[in-house]
């Protein structure tokens, strides 16, 4: 059982890729198929399974748009 489950607030991303630079487990990724309203790259979790739940993507964000839960 995954650590931590993370999750996007997409229509509100810019994809800065900040999240996907600090994530230790290298599981964040810039989707360049898909964009979203605002036409920006979203960022998608390609292994959930592997999150450890340390927020590092959270913190980075600029705008706030990364949840991270924590299973315990």
């Amino acid at each position: 059982m995954p650590k931590g489950k993370v999750t996007f607030n997409e229509e509100v991303c810019k994809g800065c890729g900040l999240c996907v630079e600090y994530c230790p487990t290298h599981i964040l990724y810039m989707d360049m198929k898909t964009l979203n309203k605002a036409g920006y790259n979203i960022i998608r979790v390609s292994e959930p399974e592997k999150c450890i739940g340390c927020a590092f993507c959270a913190i980075m964000c600029p705008d706030s748009v990364i949840k991270v839960e924590v299973n315990k």
